[in-house]
């Protein structure tokens, strides 16, 4: 095994930050994505189908994988579902909590 290479059962490291990226975000949003991703997931758009189940699992406190976790995290960092069918022009803002929404 190299030092590269994740032991058996270890999860990348960057999954805390991911974690974390995604709690920062606060419920009130969440919930928002959740409901763009089940209204993607509707016609069939496979990335929205695979995070609003991941979400979901997060937030009703299942167990999520590394992977799963960072693809959730990167979905929502960069407000990003492949266009086509199902999918909303407008996505949540994705603020922290501390972001007041103000850009004057």
């Amino acid at each position: 095994m190299n030092k590269g290479d994740l032991k058996e059962g270890e999860a990348h490291p960057a999954s805390y930050h991911a974690l974390e990226y995604i709690k920062s975000i606060g419920g009130e949003n969440l919930c928002a994505w959740r409901e763009v991703f089940a209204s993607c997931a509707l016609s069939g758009n496979r990335l929205a189908e695979i995070s609003g189940e991941t979400l979901r699992r997060l937030l009703d406190g299942e167990p999520v994988s590394d992977r799963y976790l960072l693809g959730l995290a990167w979905v929502i960092f960069r407000k990003d579902l492949p266009k086509g069918a199902g999918t909303p022009e407008l996505l949540p803002p994705v603020r922290d909590k501390t972001d007041s929404g103000d850009k004057s």
